[in-house]
């Protein structure tokens, strides 16, 4: 018992006689009895406990291994419906996008003219003023040629 032989048990035996002495020595070995009952007991137990564990262990599989058939059957869900080649392009078209991020863009820039041009200017040409007068400011019209001045009012 806990690795030890029948001389060391002898040993702790007459040094047991000699402290506790023939009176208390049959006491005392059933108060080891019961301690070790009580650890053997708790061993036991811890055992049962070892035991529900490993029980809760083998749900813990069960649970991983249906686990495990979901995601292969979602993986086999995305391979049939093609899935994947959408995610593939994507990523072809992510990486064009890095790739045009890193790369110069050559800007086409309008050219400017050195010497701008004037602008047009435009403008109105005065009407001129008709005379109340006389109608010697007016202007000859080729009817007025052919026309008395009597007539034209």
């Amino acid at each position: 018992m806990f690795g030890m032989g029948f001389a060391e048990i002898l040993i702790i035996g007459v040094i047991a006689i000699l402290f506790l002495g023939p009176d208390k020595l049959p006491e005392t070995m059933v108060q080891i009895a019961k301690f070790f009952k009580s650890v053997k007991t708790t061993v036991a137990s811890a055992k049962n406990s070892i035991e529900e564990e490993l029980h809760i262990q083998e749900i813990k599989e069960e649970a991983n291994s249906y686990k495990q058939q979901f995601v292969d059957a979602t993986n086999e869900l995305e391979k049939s419906s093609g899935i994947e080649d959408l995610k593939g392009e994507m990523r072809e078209v992510q990486h064009g996008v890095y790739a045009d991020v890193n790369t110069p863009v050559e800007i086409d820039e309008p050219e400017v003219d050195p010497a701008p041009k004037k602008p047009e200017v435009v403008t109105f040409a005065k009407k001129p003023k008709k005379s109340k007068g006389l109608g010697l400011d007016d202007p000859i019209e080729h009817d007025d040629l052919d026309t008395p001045p009597s007539e034209k009012a």
